[in-house]
């Protein structure tokens, strides 16, 4: 099985480059129409350079793990016989290390509603971990995940 994703990101200078003083704000574009806005953070790069209202790419890794992970948990739980109403999930994630600091553990913390019978706690650790090995994102990172 193949699958190629693509996005468009679109950025152009307002500011003064050659001294960093450049706005990082920025698009993302998808192939579905959506548009995003970007730019770096602004624990990483300081305002007004950055736009804290955007979309940073630490911000979107954490979502995409934690999105990937609800939704191959949703598809788990209904083949198992569970319904499931809401899935909500406060996900963190740590950056550190020096000098080439990067994401080393993201936390999801997923609260979820049931309709029916909900599963034991063993039976939903088990779903979890299932979805943690099934998920795309989660198979394509060196972080650590850890459901709560």
């Amino acid at each position: 099985m193949t699958h190629t994703y693509t996005a468009t990101i679109r950025w152009s200078c307002e500011g003064d480059f050659a001294k960093g003083r450049y706005s990082r704000a920025h698009e993302w574009a998808f192939d579905g129409g959506a548009v995003v806005p970007g730019s770096a953070s602004p624990l990483s790069v300081p305002l007004p350079y950055s736009d804290e209202t955007a979309v940073d790419p630490e911000e979107a890794f954490i979502a995409s793990v934690s999105s990937c992970h609800m939704m191959t948990f949703l598809d788990l739980a209904r083949r198992a016989g569970y319904s499931v109403v809401t899935y909500n999930d406060a996900a963190k994630g740590v950056m550190e290390g020096e000098p080439n600091p990067w994401i080393t553990r993201v936390d999801l913390f997923p609260k979820i509603e049931w309709v029916g019978d909900a599963p034991t706690a063993d039976a939903l650790a088990l779903l979890h971990h299932e979805a943690h090995a099934r998920c795309f994102i989660a198979n394509s990172i060196k972080s650590e995940v850890v459901v709560n």
